[in-house]
């Protein structure tokens, strides 16, 4: 199960950041068109690519921090279950089983 939900994040953060990089292609390409019409000096087109490469560059670091800080989230969970009486594990374990219960459902549909 924690194994799945990992491997879930990746996934969403690969799309993520396959999503920044598209967008920086694509702007890229409507920048280097306005400069080939004349609305942009070339130097301007240099500019404004220089500062959407750092916008797209933080986006994908403000990304990834989220990411750690969600492992560090699991981990701590993991370490206080350790502590946590019979009962508390037990609705743990029911709210698992109707988390995954739902994960089957919305795959089957």
């Amino acid at each position: 199960m924690m194994n799945e939900i990992g491997e879930n994040v990746k996934k969403l953060m690969l799309l993520g950041i396959g999503a920044v990089a598209a967008t920086a292609e694509k702007s890229k390409e409507v920048v280097d068109e306005l400069v080939k019409k004349g609305e942009l000096t070339v130097e301007q087109g240099k500019t404004l690519n220089e500062e959407l490469k750092h916008n797209i560059k933080q986006k994908v670091k403000e990304s990834v921090n989220v990411e750690v800080v969600k492992e560090a989230d699991t981990n701590d969970i993991l370490n206080k279950m350790d502590d946590m009486s019979a009962e508390d594990l037990a609705a743990i374990k029911e709210k698992l089983e109707k988390l995954s219960a739902k994960d089957q459902q919305d795959a089957e549909a």
